[in-house]
């Protein structure tokens, strides 16, 4: 069986995310990063927002590329 070594943590990117999200002019809601992430065509919803930033969730690679391009950084940077 797999053992997380992570602290727990599903993702390395979450708390880059929230960060992110908090520090854009208009402090954007998970529900608005949700809104933007289904305008780019990938199906997140405000809860699983929520679980990315507490680390409760895997990215996918997908999702990852999307992150980035909404917040204008390279996938790196997200990681």
């Amino acid at each position: 069986m797999f053992k997380n070594k992570n602290e727990g943590k599903n993702n390395l990117c979450g708390e880059k995310i929230r960060a992110l999200r908090m520090a854009s002019p208009s402090k954007l809601s998970q529900r608005a990063l949700a809104d933007k992430m289904q305008l780019i065509g990938v199906d997140v919803d405000k809860n699983a927002i929520q679980r990315i930033e507490c680390g409760k969730r895997f990215v996918t690679d997908i999702e990852l590329r999307a992150f980035a391009e909404i917040f204008g950084v390279s996938m790196d940077e997200l990681i």
